[in-house]
């Protein structure tokens, strides 16, 4: 997923305090734990954060290349993460705000999809800490209307949506989505913004087929570039308004629950 370059002065900055924000958080989390230690006079004790996050700090200090959200976007899912991590944490889409969210996830397990294969080998090369796996699409934009109308028993039945039998169902993504159980999704890609482009209906459909079919708790999950007409109305229909919590911009924000461990409960609130 190519990002637009932002040259954005004060966004750069604002990230950067951000980073800062989490760096002070996992320093004062081990600090604590180490204050939880019996004392000895042979003890040295020097907090160091990871390379991968100090790298990512030392990447938006010294470029010009922003994320595409906007600070009050990146805020929505930033304050999520602030709750849940470390989590399991999957992003349709690799880019220059890869770094950000696998940083802001420190400790837990971020996962991006990428559609464009050489993009992602670019991306990897510069970022080899980010865990990264190519996707592919067989949908179209211009078959959205169509995908919209679906409204069979196949497409709301929760279960292992890699067995579903609905035509939105991407059921061939690379084996480590079925295998985690995701706390949070945010689908910023595949690309949408021309008719003959995948689109991203399936990737929301497929967000909420997974987030209702956990065995237990609720899934944050995030949708980018809400102007669009795809990404409005799948977002409503197939994540349902009524578990909608927040939109900020371009980003909307749904909590959906498992439909599992609550058994009755109906496809929309």
């Amino acid at each position: 997923m190519r990002h637009k370059v932002h040259a954005s002065f004060n966004l750069k900055h604002l990230l950067l305090g951000l980073f800062i924000v989490v760096l002070l958080i996992i320093i004062l989390r081990t600090n604590s734990s180490l204050k939880a230690l019996p004392p000895t006079s042979t003890m040295h004790t020097c907090t160091k954060i990871s390379p991968s996050l100090a790298n990512t700090i030392i990447h938006y200090s010294t470029s010009n290349i922003t994320p595409q959200q906007t600070f009050s976007e990146i805020s929505v899912a930033a304050g999520i993460l602030a709750k849940r991590s470390p989590c399991n944490f999957l992003v349709f889409g690799l880019g220059h705000d890869s770094p950000m969210w696998s940083s802001l996830n420190h400790g837990g397990r971020t996962v991006f999809l990428e559609e464009d294969k050489a993009w992602m080998e670019k991306i990897r090369e510069k970022f080899p800490d980010l865990e990264s796996y190519h996707a592919t699409y067989k949908s179209k934009v211009r078959d959205a209307d169509e995908l919209l109308e679906l409204r069979s028993k196949e497409c709301t039945e929760v279960g292992d949506v890699r067995y579903s039998k609905c035509q939105l169902a991407l059921t061939d993504l690379p084996s480590v989505f079925y295998e985690v159980e995701w706390d949070l999704i945010m689908v910023d890609a595949p690309t949408g913004y021309f008719t003959d482009a995948p689109g991203r209906m399936g990737a929301i459909y497929t967000a909420g087929m997974v987030a209702r079919a956990r065995m237990v708790g609720e899934t944050d999950v995030f949708v980018h570039d809400i102007d669009r007409t795809v990404e409005d109305k799948f977002s409503k229909t197939y994540l349902c308004e009524g578990y909608m919590k927040e939109e900020e911009g371009r980003l909307r924000h749904f909590t959906i629950p498992s439909h599992r461990s609550t058994m009755g409960l109906p496809f929309c609130p």
